[in-house]
């Protein structure tokens, strides 16, 4: 007899195992299954704020810019690209062309060497001035994971969130950052990004856009950045901009576009 109700027992034990483990299954799947069609949905709201800001007319873009008194071009051709930056240095000319991965520099028309650590920091600096400058262009590299958040209210328009992270492989020296975007529902404009950094201690930053225009059927666009309290979570950032509490840093502008493809 006790041989049978010990047996109950480890049977019942057994099933209630089974049960534990299957609905812990299933939510794993439920899980899994959220996660990909945020992420199917954050692709989509990012492929329509692509299109809003230019669409296929990046493929072959090519214009150029001032940003902090130096001078910016990019040009695109299929799966291509030429950056470069001007600027003077007391009475010399420095150059800096970042082919397709590869930077070189001239000063006043001579060209210069460059040790591998000078090489990355030239072209992650150039690299990032072109990549805000573009956005959301970029945002559909190999590297970049995309997700639906949800949708808010900022100053009574409604927005769909993105969050953006990016892979090891390919995602450059801080793929450890996140970010925000904030898409217009009604117009698939980017009106507001924010992310978080690593480096130097770690930073929180919120942008706001501002003075819009379509030059050549590509949207540029200019940016007050302003700071929060490290740790800040993103999503907090729109209500602490609307309530006033974020501190403004600089203004993010590029002026003087021109579209060399018309010229």
């Amino acid at each position: 007899m006790k041989k049978t109700f010990l047996g109950g027992i480890i049977l019942m034990t057994s099933l209630f195992a089974i049960s534990c483990q299957l609905k812990t299954e299933e939510k794993k799947e439920e899980i899994k299954k959220e996660v990909e069609i945020a992420v199917s949905e954050g692709d989509k709201i990012i492929n329509e704020a692509i299109k809003a800001h230019g669409g296929n007319l990046y493929d072959n873009a090519y214009y150029s810019f001032i940003f902090r008194k130096n001078e910016y071009s990019f040009k695109n051709s299929e799966n291509s690209y030429i950056y470069t930056v001007k600027r003077k240095v007391e009475d010399k000319i420095v150059e800096d062309i970042l082919d397709n991965g590869s930077i070189t520099r001239t000063i006043n028309g001579e060209s210069v060497e460059l040790n591998e650590r000078d090489k990355l920091r030239y072209s992650e600096a150039l690299n990032s001035v072109i990549y805000f400058a573009t956005l959301p262009y970029k945002l559909n590299d190999a590297a970049v994971n995309k997700e639906f958040k949800r949708e808010v209210t900022i100053k009574n328009e409604t927005y769909k969130i993105v969050q953006v992270t990016f892979n090891q492989e390919g995602g450059g020296k801080d793929f450890e950052d996140q970010f925000y975007y904030w898409v217009n529902s009604k117009t698939h404009t980017i009106d507001y990004l924010a992310y978080n950094y690593k480096v130097n201690n770690g930073g929180v930053r919120f942008r706001s856009s501002y003075n819009k225009r379509n030059i050549g059927g590509i949207i540029f666009q200019d940016y007050i950045n302003y700071k929060a309290e490290v740790g800040t979570p993103l999503s907090e950032l729109p209500k602490l901009y609307e309530e006033g509490k974020l501190k403004e840093l600089s203004k993010i502008e590029t002026e003087n576009v021109v579209n060399l493809n018309s010229n």
